[in-house]
């Protein structure tokens, strides 16, 4: 791939959702309405970080007609299908500084019909790109998780990248179908019972799980402390820059783009984890999710430590 060529992304977004964000500004309260999940979030900083990016999502119902409209002012290739079931929405109030959940709905479960075509469009456009993103849902039950397997299977046997974001059963069922680079969090990890503890040595040999189970590359992040990653076999600890937080929320969704875009225009795995943690830092200094100049990204880059363990 030529130096200059920003790479190619396919993000799989099954169910995005509509964000409403209360703010408080000086004396007045400010409205935010954006497209949101886990998928978006990856998309639009895959984006920012120059790679061309397709969105492969389904959207329903009057919630989902906004989110389709919204996405038209994203920087982003959208493959939407519009589903015959209601999509997902939340409503946060941040006026005080944390974020209160006033009410949320994770969405209805796919229809078959609607799976169907949706599965088509991440394949295609999946089998286009050089890295596959697979996001996970908020609610269970939206998907079957049987759909990452036969997908992460498909792309990978074709020769796409996929690169896999999840958890629980989604993360069971796409470790079977086999992945080129798995981000997870160490409190999704002690969850599942992957992970013993949150010590080092526990995360190194959960990541070592991990490779058997399907994972050739693995990356655990650790809220506020140095990450682990298992890059061809070998560990590391990664040490991110510390910076103010504004919202600690989206980090890991961050930090998996910045992996996925720089393994898109052929990077290899140091840069990508480098990236991924300089862009999640990024993040968590600002109120939008996803989001990040990629200036400073770039300058944190050079920041971020690997420590073999």
């Amino acid at each position: 791939m030529p130096a200059d060529d920003p790479g190619t992304v396919m993000v799989f977004a099954p169910v995005p959702q509509l964000t409403v964000t209360i703010e408080q500004q000086a004396d007045e309260a400010e409205l935010h309405v954006h497209p949101g999940g886990q998928g978006i979030w990856q998309a639009r900083m895959c984006a920012g970080l120059g790679a061309s990016v397709t969105l492969c999502a389904a959207a329903g119902g009057e919630i989902g007609g906004v989110i389709a409209r919204l996405l038209e002012d994203e920087d982003i290739e959208v493959r939407m299908v519009r589903r015959s079931t209601s999509s997902g929405w939340y409503v946060h109030d941040r006026r005080d500084g944390s974020r209160t959940e006033i009410a949320e709905f994770g969405g209805a479960p796919l229809g078959r019909h609607d799976l169907d075509e949706l599965y088509s469009n991440a394949l295609a456009a999946g089998l286009r790109s050089r890295v596959s993103v697979l996001s996970g849902v908020e609610a269970r039950g939206v998907v079957d998780p049987e759909v990452y397997r036969r997908l992460a299977t498909d792309l990978s046997t074709h020769g796409s990248a996929v690169v896999a974001d999840l958890s629980g059963d989604d993360l069971t069922a796409v470790l079977a179908g086999g992945v080129a680079f798995l981000k997870v969090s160490h409190e999704e990890l002690l969850d599942a019972g992957r992970a013993r503890d949150d010590s080092v040595e526990a995360l190194v040999e959960a990541a070592r799980k991990l490779r058997a189970d399907g994972a050739e590359s693995v990356l655990i992040s650790r809220a506020d402390q140095p990450g682990v990653a298992l890059l061809d076999g070998e560990p590391f600890l990664v040490e991110l820059p510390s910076l103010e937080v504004v919202d600690h929320r989206g980090a890991g969704d961050s930090m998996t783009a910045g992996v996925a875009a720089v393994l898109a225009r052929g990077g290899d795995l140091e840069e990508a984890v480098r990236t991924g943690a300089a862009a999640g830092a990024v993040n968590v200094t600002r109120h939008g999710l996803g989001t990040g100049r990629r200036e400073a990204i770039v300058e944190l880059t050079g920041r971020v430590r690997l420590t073999t363990v």
